[in-house]
């Protein structure tokens, strides 16, 4: 009987062809590259992050593929589509702990019955990992962002194509229009 060796870390910075990846139950989870409009959306979602950083100070922003390492019974790692962290980033290394606010754009594949599922355990990863805010982008729903908090986790707060969505109290004051995710 063969028994799969339990993945680690260093396996996760050592992802064949430097794919994106998370460590989930002692398993290298490999995640696609994403379409454009997910791409566009998290990038804009960072972009705003990355001004308000400047400005305000508070916090460092990350785009998409940045590695923050937990330490949860069933998953050892994330790598949000956007993020805001609090905490030391001179490394070379992935960052220790969960970032306080992680954005979660959906791509094509990440709709259907089994979706669902792994998005609702992967924000209650996010929350006993110490993430305050975790957003559900959807861009093909009228329900664009669904804001979760680890706070007042239900209801969750949803923020439609015209508002202006915030990540309070992960990131106090930043505001984000939610009509600059789309073209």
């Amino acid at each position: 009987m063969l028994t799969q060796q339990r993945a680690t870390i260093d396996d996760l910075y050592n992802v064949p062809e430097n794919g994106k990846a998370e460590l989930v139950d002692g398993k290298l989870v490999g995640m696609s590259p994403t379409g454009s409009l997910p791409s566009l959306a998290s990038g804009e979602i960072y972009f705003s992050l990355r001004i308000y950083a400047k400005e305000h100070g508070g916090g460092h922003a990350f785009p998409d593929n940045m590695g923050f390492i937990v330490n949860l019974p069933r998953r050892e790692s994330f790598s949000p589509d956007a993020a805001w962290y609090v905490g030391d980033v001179a490394t070379m290394k992935f960052l220790q702990g969960a970032p306080a606010f992680a954005a979660e754009v959906r791509s094509e594949n990440d709709y259907g019955p089994k979706a669902e599922r792994n998005i609702k355990q992967k924000i209650k990863d996010y929350f006993a990992a110490g993430t305050l805010v975790v957003w559900d982008v959807d861009l093909q729903s009228a329900n664009v962002i669904t804001v979760h908090r680890a706070d007042n986790p239900d209801p969750p707060r949803v923020f439609r194509k015209d508002e202006i969505a915030n990540a309070e109290p992960a990131i106090p004051g930043w505001r984000f229009a939610v009509s600059d995710l789309f073209l």
